[in-house]
């Protein structure tokens, strides 16, 4: 296997792999640590890894609440994922305030938080909807 570059297949055996807003948040934690590498060497406790652990905790919560058992429940865990997500938008406010990044970049990721923003919070009206609905049939 040495030397051998292992291609993985796209099969999907957990329902949250389907989800865009998933795979969309997984896409973005490689923009935040591909940005926070530029970052100076003293943010590393610091912004560096705030940032890489909300961004991260975006997908987590995804993933976590998919396995929730309740559609209220699941829409909680998005909330979550909604709420690491704007904390990754301060973050990053706070990194162009100290120039870390350029203003170009910031606007970039935002459009990004945008699209994973509207997502979500599609993601989780159609979960408030579901658990509206299943009340109504018992």
């Amino acid at each position: 296997m040495r030397g051998r570059k292992v291609e993985m297949k796209t099969e999907y055996q957990f329902s949250f792999e389907r989800l865009r807003v998933w795979q969309a948040s997984r896409e973005f934690v490689k923009d935040i640590y591909n940005v926070t590498n530029g970052f100076p060497k003293e943010e590393k406790y610091c912004l560096v890894d705030q940032l890489r652990r909300a961004v991260i905790s975006i997908s987590s919560n995804i993933s976590e609440g998919s396995s929730r058992l309740t559609s209220k429940d699941q829409a909680h865990y998005t909330n979550l994922a909604y709420s690491s997500l704007m904390e990754v938008l301060n973050q990053l406010y706070i990194a162009n305030d100290l120039n870390y990044i350029s203003k170009e970049i910031f606007l970039e990721l935002k459009k990004k938080i945008s699209e994973i923003s509207n997502q979500l919070n599609a993601l989780r009206i159609s979960q408030l909807n579901s658990s509206t609905i299943k009340q109504i049939n018992n």
